[in-house]
This record gives C-alpha cells, sequence and structure tokens, in this order.
C-alpha cells in the first residue's frame, strides 16, 4: 500500500511539473522575451507604443514582454507599378505607367514607421502623390511632340526630382522608369501621319541628292574622257604613228584577191615611188 501511494504522488508530481512548464511555454509563446529580425529587415523598437532611436538589424534580440513590442519592415529594393496622368504644354492629356525601385533606408527604419507607417502606407501615402505631382511639372515644360523625342531627357529629369523629394522621408528611389506614353487616339494619329510625311520627304531629298551627284559624276567623267582625247591628239604625230605600225608589223604584206590569186597589198604613195625612183637613178 504504501509503494503504490508512493507511485501515486510522484505521477502527481510529474503532472504538476509538466502542466507548470506547459503553462511557462504558452507564456513565453504569448509573451515572448526576444524579437526575431529576418533577412532584408530591419526592427522597429516601441516601448509602450513610442517608437525608440534603437533600429535592430538581423538577428534575435533580447526584449522586456508588455513593456516592448518590435514592429519589422522590410528593407529590400521594392518595385510599385504606378499610372499617372498628366497635361503637355500644348495641352495634351497625357496617360503615363511608370516602374518605381525604392527601399528604406536602413538607418531610417524607425522615423519611416514613426512619419509614414509601413511599405503599403509609403506607396499609398507618399510615393503615388510624389509621383504624380512630379510628372506633371515635369511634362508641363514639354510639348506632346517633345515628350515623344525627349524621353531620355525627361526620365532624367523626374528620376531625379522625385529622389530629391523622397529622401526626406527616408526613402531611396533607386531607380524609375518610363514604362509607357499614351496620348488621345487623335493625336496619335496625327503625330503619326506627320511621321510618315517626314520620312517620305527625307526618301525623296535622298533620291534628287543620289541623281545629282551621278549626273555629275558623269559629266566629270565625260570632261575626263574629252580631255584625253585632245592630249591624246596633241601627241600622235605622222612619225610616231608610222613608228607604231613598224614596231607592230609581223613581216607579212596585207593581200587582196585578183583574178590570177592572191597578191600583197603593196603601198604605192608618192613619198614611197619618190624613194624608188631615187634609188633608181
Amino acid at each position: 500500500m504504501q509503494h503504490i501511494t508512493r507511485t501515486t504522488a510522484n505521477n502527481y508530481r510529474f503532472a504538476f511539473y509538466f502542466a507548470g512548464g506547459l503553462v511557462l511555454l504558452i507564456l513565453l509563446m504569448m509573451f515572448r522575451p526576444f524579437a526575431i529580425v529576418n533577412a532584408g529587415q530591419r526592427g522597429v523598437v516601441m516601448r509602450f507604443g513610442k517608437v525608440q532611436d534603437t533600429v535592430l538589424d538581423e538577428g534575435i534580440h533580447p526584449i522586456i514582454p508588455i513593456v516592448t513590442s518590435v514592429k519589422t519592415l522590410n528593407v529590400r529594393v521594392q518595385k510599385s507599378d504606378l499610372k499617372a496622368d498628366a497635361a503637355s504644354r500644348d495641352l495634351q492629356n497625357l496617360s503615363t505607367e511608370l516602374a518605381v525601385n525604392w527601399h528604406i533606408d536602413p538607418a531610417k527604419a524607425n522615423r519611416v514607421y514613426q512619419q509614414v507607417g509601413d511599405e503599403e502606407q509609403i506607396v499609398v501615402g507618399i510615393i503615388t502623390p510624389a509621383i504624380s505631382e512630379v510628372l506633371k511639372a515635369a511634362t508641363a515644360k514639354k510639348t506632346a511632340e517633345e515628350i515623344i523625342t525627349q524621353r531620355t531627357d525627361l526620365k532624367q529629369e523626374i528620376d531625379t526630382n522625385i529622389k530629391n523629394r523622397l529622401a526626406s522621408y527616408g526613402i531611396i528611389v533607386d531607380d524609375v522608369s518610363l514604362v509607357n506614353f499614351s496620348f488621345s487616339p487623335e493625336f496619335s494619329k496625327a503625330i503619326e501621319s506627320k511621321q510618315v510625311a517626314e520620312q517620305e520627304a527625307k526618301q525623296a531629298e535622298f533620291v534628287a541628292l543620289k541623281a545629282a551627284k551621278e549626273a555629275q559624276a558623269d559629266v566629270n567623267r565625260a570632261k575626263g574622257q574629252a580631255e584625253a582625247q585632245r592630249l591624246q591628239r596633241q601627241t600622235l604625230t605622222p612619225q610616231l604613228l608610222q613608228k607604231q605600225a613598224i614596231e607592230k608589223w609581223d613581216g607579212k604584206f596585207p593581200t587582196v584577191m585578183s583574178g590570177n590569186g592572191t597578191l600583197p597589198l603593196i603601198n604605192v604613195s608618192p613619198s614611197s615611188v619618190s624613194g624608188e625612183k631615187g634609188k633608181g637613178e
């Protein structure tokens, strides 16, 4: 009987310790004495709801339950796709799609959360209005045609202005991309027609210039041939022609057909006849 009583007491003691440990574990889960900050995050420390100057890096950090709480913010680069409407200097309505790459300054995560809020509140409350205002200010300086042809300059201006505007809130803008511009269908058609007309005019100008150059080349060739012939006439004397003929002669006389057969064709010019008479005398 005494053995049974001792066994029962041990069981009660084990059950008590187990229940106590379970309650302690539940309390630890409910009132965690530590905070975990994952990779790519920063922890904003709040004491009785008031934001503190301390910003927690990645890792496990001890805290005082109930008194201290930690809000984690993502400090990695994030992409926000936005749409904004504006107008050009010549009052053409413009719809723009933009992609903004941004992240929270890790060293200022506590101030960002205190002044603005979490990531969603940053996009809605800060980035979207700032993009809209900067875009309207930039497009108002250019005509619709300049917006199309000077897209790189417009992008650079928007990029610089939005970076300066959001830096004061602890938001770092990595890049702003102008994904697409769209105007009214009527204006887009007018721009397309103008571009086609300009291309056709440039093509006609090129053809005319090519024809003029070819005509000038023909004139220059004709002048060169005429000059060559003139110089040739000046240098070709009868003596030179006779010398060239003798150098090319193969020793055979040209022949003609007659009733008695083939006879050699002999030059009987006055000069040759006089030469023969001189020899006879």
